[in-house]
């Protein structure tokens, strides 16, 4: 059974987030909510374990600590 990652696992996160936010830039707020909703399945398809997944969708309902 496979578990969530949830430590830091991306060799450059502050360049990852920058990529990210300028994924968004020229985009309305609903265009950034599809593609944040686009994004999502896309990386949910990759992941593909129901369980992993099913975690991912608990952990994100906590707040942020």
């Amino acid at each position: 059974m496979a578990k969530l990652l949830t430590s830091l696992n991306i060799a450059a996160p502050d360049e990852f987030y920058e990529r990210l936010i300028r994924a968004h830039e020229g985009l309305s707020e609903e265009e950034s909510a599809s593609f944040n909703a686009r994004l999502i399945l896309i990386l949910a398809n990759h992941v593909g374990d129901a369980e992993v997944l099913a975690e991912a969708l608990q952990t994100a309902r906590k707040p942020a600590p």
